[in-house]
């Protein structure tokens, strides 16, 4: 890199880098000040528990202590979905910083086109995209249990749920578990309900244990009858087969937890038969390749707010400003807005891309359009 990509690839980033720590300030300010009761009681339970002193000063530190606790796997997944956001953001700071200076006036006095001043730009802005999706694919992942906390579970390692409420699976079963150990991957005394075509309960299946092993649950002190009456069958099933594994169980009992699951998992799910006929199948499919159409949509974004930055001549940049960043905005709210859509009709790996189809074209009017 010559020393103006230097230049201009230092200045990006460290207005990348501001503007995260700014947002993150913020709206932690915001949660903790509005969540700061839990947090104290939180902390008062657990210095009780650990038989301590129950010192301001204890108490305090247990308190901070979990505020960190869960924030900093949230903070991990916040700079994946405000990446596009913040990378348009920096862009504009760092283009207003050169033109206050007049540094592209000198750019262009020494021959070099805008074009050209805008390649470290993407250049820095396709490295991040790089490390959002290493990211997804082997941080966020491994956060996934942390990620699912609300403030009333900080410092909690575990993933578990008092009860599992019904649910069913592509064989029309329903089930049902008052204890749910998502680390083992067990549960506790289970109900299953097995049910005909109608929807009407044929076997009713009790357990005091079922243990997910090698793509099946094994149930341990089973007995099963006969809905709806007292006959006791003599020879109960001790194995199920199912798609309803531990994993979409967490899809099932906490809100946005496939949005936590890597690639790999997600392709290592929908190689499962039973999922093949589900409504999990089209929400997997639109995670998985929704991720690929945000990251271009982010890069695309990006590009059709770069010609209000860079001009030939000095202008009022908070005008600009106020051209650009409505265009931007609706870029990226837009293309959020394609990606989780569902079109009747249209395969959710082909409808995901409607927003990157729609954005490509406008990009490239954009660059071209350019003056420079």
């Amino acid at each position: 890199m010559t020393l103006l990509d230097r230049y201009i690839a230092k200045q990006y980033l460290m207005n990348i880098v501001a503007l995260f720590v700014i947002l993150f300030c913020f709206i932690m300010t915001i949660d903790i000040s509005v969540n700061l009761d839990r947090f104290i009681e939180l902390a008062d339970n657990f210095s009780h528990q650990q038989g301590g002193s129950g010192s301001l000063i204890r108490k305090a530190a247990i308190t901070v202590f979990l505020i960190l606790d869960l924030w900093w796997p949230r903070l991990i997944e916040l700079t994946n979905y405000m990446l596009g956001l913040v990378m348009v953001g920096a862009m504009g700071f760092t283009f207003t910083q050169m033109v206050r200076h007049r540094e592209l006036v000198a750019v262009l006095a020494g021959g070099i086109s805008l074009h050209r001043v805008a390649r470290p730009i993407m250049l820095v802005a396709v490295g991040l995209t790089l490390l959002q999706a290493l990211s997804q694919e082997f941080v966020v992942p491994n956060l996934s249990d942390r990620l699912t906390r609300d403030h009333g579970e900080a410092g909690r390692r575990k993933l578990d749920a008092d009860i599992v409420p019904l649910v069913a699976d592509n064989q029309g079963r329903l089930w049902y578990a008052k204890s749910f150990d998502a680390d083992v991957g067990s549960l506790h005394d289970v109900y299953i309900w097995q049910r005909d075509e109608q929807g009407l309960a044929t076997i009713r299946i009790r357990a005091e244990e079922a243990r997910w092993t090698t793509g099946v649950w094994v149930l341990y002190g089973v007995q099963a009858w006969v809905a709806g009456t007292n006959q006791q069958l003599a020879d109960p099933p001790t194995r199920i087969k199912t798609e309803m594994d531990p994993t979409a169980l967490k899809m099932k009992r906490f809100a946005g937890y496939q949005q936590n699951l890597s690639w790999r998992q997600i392709s290592q799910m929908l190689e499962n038969e039973d999922v093949g006929q589900s409504m999990l199948r089209d929400g997997l499919e639109r995670v998985r390749f929704g991720r690929v159409s945000s990251m271009l949509t982010n890069l695309l974004s990006l590009m059709i707010s770069l010609p209000f930055y860079l001009t030939r001549v000095p202008k009022n940049m908070m005008i600009q400003s106020l051209k650009g960043a409505p265009v931007a905005i609706v870029a990226l709210l837009g293309a959020a807005l394609g990606v989780a859509a569902v079109i009747p009709g249209l395969p959710a790996a082909i409808a995901v891309f409607i927003p990157v189809m729609v954005l490509t074209p406008v990009a490239i009017a954009s660059l071209t359009a350019m003056e420079t």
